[in-house]
């Protein structure tokens, strides 16, 4: 079956491509994607220039829902609205598959879904109830990669729990710190920001916080690093400042560049930093089954939606990432009709 591709060739600069996709296994038509910061990185060129080289021409976008035209199985139907898992392990060993060389992830190490069809193992599908918002539902994978580290986080944390802070007032922030007054109701969760505008769309924590106003004496019990870049060197240094002995800090946070850290201080508490980056198969059922479960997140996470672009042209798509680029925050939806 003929199948029309749309790559970035070079920064800021897509083309079509004709690529031949077999019937087998299932194939999905795009219907919703989402922009993500990682997106923007290779569209603009911020990428060192060797990695550019590498991976380019590739299809960009790794969160995405679509509509399955065929099933090899019959698992799914025609019509079944699913979320695809970008994801895609070429072989099994002992590391979590998220974590495992032997993966690969959409969007980074091969094409993305960014194309009229998609052709995915039935493992790499989740399928979502009739009701789901699908702009919402577009970036379920963004609510994986928070799931995936609070579930970590749950299992391996050592002290109190009283108290819980979340660095970042931006899209992962704001949904690392809605999941955890999800699943950790009887924590108090703080967020602290840099943008006072973006900190009043955090209804649902118990304080906020501007990273120059905190409160003298204010002490957290674990934290969650959800700022990124640069930024995050000042972000972990104000956490191990606060953080009370045995916290674990938890980083979400994407650099380019190496971040220095305190670990005078890290030894001296005796806390513990984990890692977290990307979600399996367990994190998508997880977060389908929390938002069937609690309809009310649905309001919360529509908040995140701030552009909806229809695509049906490159143009559109080149109007798109240019759009979400000068957005301070939220989600830009691509509504795929290309």
């Amino acid at each position: 079956m003929i199948n029309i591709v749309y790559r970035l060739k070079s920064p800021k600069f897509f083309e079509e491509a004709i690529d031949n996709i077999e019937l087998k296994d299932v194939v999905v038509r795009p219907t919703y994607l989402s922009i993500c910061q990682a997106d923007q990185r290779y569209y603009q060129g911020s990428r060192p220039s060797d990695v550019l080289l590498e991976k380019l021409p590739m299809a960009l976008i790794h969160e995405a829902v679509g509509e399955v035209i065929f099933d090899s199985k019959n698992v799914f139907k025609p019509g079944d609205k699913v979320v695809m898992i970008p994801n895609t392990p070429f072989g099994r060993d002992e590391f979590r598959p998220n974590y495992s060389k032997l993966s690969k992830f959409r969007g980074s190490g091969f094409d993305g879904f960014t194309s009229d069809l998609v052709c995915l193992k039935h493992d790499r599908l989740v399928k979502l109830p009739s009701d789901f918002d699908l702009k919402v539902s577009s970036f379920i994978e963004l609510m994986t990669v928070a799931y995936q580290g609070i579930m970590k986080f749950n299992e391996f944390k050592k002290a109190s729990c009283n108290i819980l802070g979340v660095w970042g007032d931006g899209n992962l922030g704001y949904i690392t710190a809605l999941f955890l007054k999800e699943l950790c109701p009887d924590s108090k969760i703080i967020v602290f920001g840099k943008h006072i505008e973006n900190l009043n769309l955090f209804s649902f924590a118990d304080e906020t916080y501007l990273i120059h106003d905190v409160p003298k004496g204010l002490k957290i019990d674990h934290a969650f690093e959800c700022v990124g870049s640069a930024a995050s060197q000042s972000a972990i240094e104000q956490i191990i400042g606060l953080i009370n002995p045995q916290g674990t800090i938890n980083l979400f946070g994407v650099s380019e560049y190496p971040i220095p850290i305190n670990t005078r201080m890290v030894l001296e508490k005796g806390l513990t930093l984990q890692g977290n980056s990307r979600s399996e198969r367990e994190d998508f059922e997880g977060v389908v089954d929390i938002l069937q479960k609690d309809p009310q997140l649905f309001n919360y996470l529509s908040k995140l939606v701030t552009n909806v672009c229809e695509i049906k042209s490159l143009d559109d798509l080149k109007m798109s990432f240019d759009m979400d680029y000068i957005s301070d925050f939220g989600k830009t939806i691509l509504k795929w009709e290309i």
